[in-house]
């Protein structure tokens, strides 16, 4: 199987790649990206003669369906997703090859599945997979595993906190983008709009990361959860940059305008806040605390079983690279042996085998920590 991993040698990319390349059914991984420098690549990769190097810009369709047309499969880790998701799917599905991302913006998978992306799709026989990293992505499927013990779901709850230690390159741009303006949110049973960054809560993950402040973020479980989970009442999603005072600066140059994205004149120049703002993030964090390199997950699905009150509860904690390249990575697998089925657009609740999945992924070494706690309502 040949696999073209789209922005290869990012962190994200190389951390889909470093998986691949050990699996004896895949034959090629082709990196592409607009920066084909081989010394950014983890020694394993640039020794492997399974990869390869080939320079690809993400606005050059012509050349994004040349190159898919020589491929099995596309991954697509080029961030920020907001600009990427929707022109490299559009490739994909002229090329008429498979598609998997690690989009884990919200308005990207709005347009994926309610344009003409999803019928032809489904014409030409291929899946697009949008959001299969590890929020959205893992989690996703998590809520499957336990969509699928219950009789009935009613709230879903997806945290995740990552240190800035991790953040580089398009990350940065996701980072600020996902508290800006009203975000989509799952309450009472409709979709409904709200404030980024608000709804503040304390969530409990695992160590090195302790208590960790979350609050809305613009992800898009609220838009595709409740397409797959039928009754479901809540889905929300809820994020953390730590250390903390990195939220705390985000917060006040969101309120103050620095995150604005209408231009200004600054001595006879047209600026872009959000530009300005998005640049000075590559030295904010010099000589501060970033934090320990560890990002975590949890899952939390409450729902009804034979009468009783069930909640479950997942906690991931782990390295960022690789715990979002091994979803991609195991779903491209998945996809080649045919274990993947659904054709058009979908997300990873949609069509991926939580137990077969989830299995693949605790072999490569991934710790979920769960628990089940159930209610009985004659005691209510």
């Amino acid at each position: 199987m040949r696999v073209l991993v789209l922005g290869g040698t990012g962190g994200m990319g190389q951390g889909v790649a470093r998986d691949l390349i050990k699996q004896e059914k895949i034959e090629k991984v082709l990196l592409g990206d607009i920066n084909v420098d081989p010394n950014r690549l983890q020694e394993k990769l640039r020794s492997s003669p399974k990869v390869s190097l080939q320079r690809m810009d993400v606005n050059d369709h012509e050349g994004l369906v040349k190159a898919f047309g020589e491929v099995d499969i596309v991954i697509n880790c080029a961030g920020p997703f907001y600009k990427t998701a929707v022109p490299v799917a559009r490739a994909a599905v002229e090329a008429k090859v498979n598609y998997i991302d690690i989009c884990d913006d919200y308005e990207a998978t709005e347009i994926l599945y309610h344009s003409e992306i999803d019928r032809l799709a489904r014409e030409a026989g291929i899946t697009v997979l949008t959001g299969m990293g590890s929020d959205p992505g893992t989690n996703n499927v998590l809520v499957r595993w336990y969509a699928n013990q219950l009789d009935r779901v009613e709230e879903v709850e997806l945290f995740w906190v990552v240190s800035i230690a991790e953040l580089s390159g398009a990350a940065w741009d996701h980072s600020l983008h996902m508290t800006l303006g009203k975000i989509p949110q799952y309450l009472n049973g409709k979709l409904e709009y709200v404030e980024g960054g608000t709804g503040e809560e304390t969530a409990q993950f695992l160590e090195p990361l302790g208590t960790c402040v979350v609050r809305y973020v613009g992800h898009p479980q609220p838009l595709t959860i409740p397409k797959y989970i039928q009754g479901v009442r809540k889905v929300v999603v809820k994020g953390a940059l730590i250390p903390s005072w990195v939220d705390e600066l985000i917060k006040e140059q969101r309120e103050t305008g620095f995150l604005g994205k209408e231009p200004i004149e600054v001595k006879g120049t047209k600026i872009v806040p959000y530009d300005l703002t998005l640049k000075l993030w590559e030295t904010i964090p010099n000589n501060r605390d970033r934090g320990p390199l560890a990002s975590g997950l949890k899952v939390i699905v409450r729902g009804e079983r034979k009468g009783n009150q069930v909640t479950y509860t997942a906690d991931i904690v782990g390295r960022m690279a690789p715990g979002t390249g091994l979803p991609a990575s195991i779903a491209a697998l998945m996809m080649g042996a045919g274990e993947v089925t659904v054709k058009g657009v979908v997300a990873p609740e949609g069509c991926i085998d939580p137990e077969k999945f989830l299995s693949a992924l605790i072999q490569r070494g991934a710790k979920i920590h769960q628990t089940e706690t159930i209610r009985s309502t004659l005691a209510l």
